[in-house]
């Protein structure tokens, strides 16, 4: 019979360092038994509780006694049939983690899949992310956005979700250590892969759908979703290429706005989803480890420290995303003329800063009639549509329920979030344009020190030095930042402070500005079939579609779209 048991170790014996033996026997002195009568260990979770003084690691294990049998990791999607030409057929439009795990699943069914990736091959894409940290301007098709693996593999490899479903979990983690991964990602409280380790094992998951007779088509875009008689029969590529299907997923991430219009053409119903946008934040990790640990990583060899903090500012959350310790803040725009940050970390996270956006939460009213202009909406739309040509920022936008055109241009804005589900993304188009020429164009960023942006005091003479490579130019944030969002950053930046002293002081940068926290448009699909509502046979997927937030959700949201496929077959 099982026993679950927690132990407590010093700070100085991390978990992930101990063997077998040794938590064998810590377990047979904790339950009072005999080393020989344990016959193995699986560590479920461990987390270091620095409320606790001294700081300890909180760990739990499951203990299997002779006689148990020790349960086996599911490798189902590691392990892929070879099909024969029979085989159902899915076309799925993009190769990140919804993409792929979609891809695995439905391979592991007994379907035949063709993924169409517009970008390039993982390794082919390090060229173009190394040519936005030098300065140049964003490849349209191929970027820290888009290209095999999706946003996620070159922008840090964290695998936290809110997801409570632990048996779905556990099968994400374990196709991800079969392909490579570190088995610790199956126990840690912070699962992290790192952006040097995480190219290897998306060639190794592409690598296994292609050794299996599917297809993976590098540097093909989607142009057109094909339909008869209100159902989804196929794709045509921009090449003019028609691929037929029995099923197609829209996988496309969080930043292909042109997927977005492709689906609403073809049928498919859009709606306006709230979303965060703001600024990202750099302190030195020196800084946060002192803040954190108080000392105690002078005496053991602790992992660099983070936060996730978060308050409540004129009714919507103000709080901490994508909290990357040990990390680098990187440009991640995938349109040219523009700018985004993000932040990403090696598995080692041993860079001396620590980053993480400093998010807004906003819901589709936020950006409607006088709510909209309270926020300052309309005078970021003036003054992107006079910086940038882009069509989302000039369009002028009728009204499907009669009433008058607006024009986005004017700042006109609209009086319900249904006349424009795409409204959202105008509003990120438009903050990521400011931000480009605020920042005097080659990658720099417009930066502000924290305390000068709390005190509304002005930018400083010389930025701080940080991790950013292409540069930064000191800017007052206050000019170019809706008030929306000023009011309530400086609001939680002082809370922070308050929490963590220091937070928003003098060593404190703020890089404007985190706009691609999830995507401000959902695909609608049917609760139970997930086909997308208006068209039969088209499933929206992961982050881009609307209905994930991250590697791990992304791809559980994969498998739960190739199980409905199979259910409808």
């Amino acid at each position: 019979m099982t026993e679950s048991i927690t132990l407590w170790l010093p700070a100085a014996q991390s978990p992930a360092e101990q063997d077998a033996t040794t938590l064998i026997g810590l377990a047979a002195n904790e339950l009072d038994c005999k080393f020989d009568d344990i016959d193995s260990i699986q560590l479920d979770k461990y987390s270091l509780d620095a409320r606790r003084q001294p700081m300890q690691w909180r760990v739990a294990l499951t203990v299997y006694f002779t006689g148990d049998e020790m349960p086996e990791a599911d490798n189902s999607l590691a392990n892929l049939p070879s099909l024969g030409n029979n085989a159902q057929h899915a076309v799925i439009v993009g190769s990140g983690p919804a993409g792929l795990f979609a891809a695995l699943d439905l391979i592991h069914r007994g379907w035949q899949v063709t993924v169409l990736e517009r970008g390039k091959q993982v390794q082919e894409r390090r060229k173009d992310i190394a040519n936005l940290n030098r300065g140049e301007d964003a490849d349209g098709e191929s970027n820290y956005a888009f290209g095999e693996g999706g946003a996620g593999t070159y922008s840090d490899g964290k695998l936290y979700t809110r997801s409570s479903k632990r048996g779905n979990i556990d099968r994400v983690l374990d196709t991800l250590i079969a392909y490579g991964a570190p088995e610790t990602i199956s126990s840690s409280w912070r699962p992290h892969i790192g952006s040097n380790l995480l190219p290897e094992i998306i060639s190794k998951m592409s690598a296994a759908i292609v050794d299996s007779g599917n297809s993976i088509l590098f540097e093909t875009k989607a142009a057109e979703i094909l339909a008869e008689d209100g159902k989804c029969v196929g794709v045509k590529t921009s090449a003019g290429d028609v691929i037929d299907a029995n099923a197609v997923i829209l996988a496309t991430g969080h930043s292909a706005l042109d997927s977005l219009l492709m689906a609403r053409d073809a049928g498919a119903e859009l709606s306006a989803k709230g979303f965060a946008m703001g600024v990202r934040v750099e302190h030195p990790q020196a800084w946060l480890d002192e803040a954190q640990y108080k000392g105690s990583q002078n005496d053991a060899d602790l992992p660099p420290s983070f936060y996730s903090i978060a308050t409540q500012v004129n009714e919507r959350g103000v709080f901490s995303f994508c909290m990357c310790p040990g990390g680098w803040i990187v440009p991640s725009q995938a349109t040219p003329g523009t700018l985004v940050m993000n932040g990403m970390s090696l598995s080692k996270r041993d860079s001396p800063y620590a980053n993480s956006g400093i998010v807004v939460s906003i819901e589709p009213k936020d950006w409607c009639g006088k709510r909209g202009w309270r926020w300052g909406w309309h005078e970021l739309l003036q003054r992107a549509a006079k910086l940038s040509e882009h069509p989302m920022l000039h369009e002028v936008i009728e009204d499907p329920r009669g009433g008058k055109p607006f024009d986005v241009a004017a700042g006109r804005l609209p009086i319900h979030p249904d006349i424009d589900p795409l409204f959202g993304v105008r509003l990120q188009l438009a903050l990521e344009v400011v931000a480009f020429h605020a920042g005097g164009g080659e990658g720099k960023a417009p930066v502000q020190r924290c305390d000068l942006f709390v005190e509304n005091a002005g930018h400083q003479d010389e930025a701080i030095p940080s991790s950013y490579l292409p540069g930064v130019t000191p800017t007052d944030l206050h000019e170019i930042m809706p008030r929306g969002l000023a009011i309530r950053i400086v609001e939680a930046l002082q809370f922070f402070d308050y929490k963590m002293p220091g937070f928003a002081g003098t060593f404190g940068q703020l890089f404007a500005f985190e706009t691609r926290t999830s995507s401000p448009v959902r695909v609608e699909r049917d609760d139970e079939s997930l086909e997308a509502v208006g068209l039969k046979g088209l499933y929206p997927c992961g982050e881009g579609a609307g209905y994930a937030g991250g590697i791990v959700s992304a791809a559980l949201d994969g498998m739960r779209v190739a199980e409905a496929i199979a259910v409808v077959a």
